[in-house]
């Protein structure tokens, strides 16, 4: 009996830094309505437990409260030729993709995407950090995603794999991928929000831990 202590002790010891890793993360859906949340709200749904953009609905829909550094953790489910993003230290009220940062959340397997601009596949910061492929499952099946944000340094994780690992103060400067001005690529803080863009996709499991 004191030896199946002892290695009941030992498996607990080794099991408590991987525990330690999801202290301090937070969830931002309750599963039940969209307290916390704000901007375009019509445009968003619950559906059993699920935060669900509305095929015909989309638009900004913001979590309430300003942020610097953090992690951000979801899960999503994609209809074909699915299209939205997530803005990150973004201005509200503005499109995040150049006042703040979006990432892309894209299904590059639709024959509609067949064109795209490296910078516009998924994972990518949209204009300015290309992402790599193949880490997206299909259409249909379910992903998970983490976006680090931490100074000047992105990271974006699709499935275990870093497809982003960019700091944005080199990625931006002199001009950017698209050659488009973003005049708030380098904000050190704004909001987080998921920005549909009139296809249906579905969040669940969005947890955030500030940093």
């Amino acid at each position: 009996m004191r030896y199946l202590s002892i290695l009941t002790l030992l498996a607990l010891l080794v099991a408590a830094p991987a525990s330690a890793q999801e202290a301090g993360f937070v969830s931002l859906f309750n599963g039940r309505d969209l307290t916390g949340w704000v901007g375009d709200t019509a445009g968003y749904s619950v559906e059993n437990g699920l935060l669900v953009v509305k095929k015909e609905g989309g638009g900004n829909l913001y979590y309430e409260k300003p942020l610097s550094d953090f992690i951000l953790r979801f899960s999503f489910r994609m209809e074909p030729g699915g299209n939205n993003g997530v803005g990150i230290r973004a201005e509200r009220g503005k499109d995040a993709a150049y006042y703040g940062m979006e990432i892309q959340i894209l299904d590059d397997y639709a024959p509609n995407y067949a064109t795209l601009q490296p910078y516009q596949y998924h994972g990518s910061i949209y204009g300015v950090v290309p992402a790599r492929q193949g880490a997206l499952r299909f259409a249909g099946e379910w992903n998970e995603e983490e976006i680090h944000v931490q100074g000047s340094r992105v990271r974006v994780t699709l499935n275990g794999t870093v497809i982003v690992d960019a700091d944005i103060e080199k990625a931006g400067r002199p001009v950017t991928m698209d050659k488009r001005e973003h005049p708030g690529l380098f904000n050190r803080t704004g909001y987080i929000g998921f920005l549909g863009h009139g296809t249906r996709i579905e969040f669940r499991d969005i947890l955030l831990r500030e940093l």
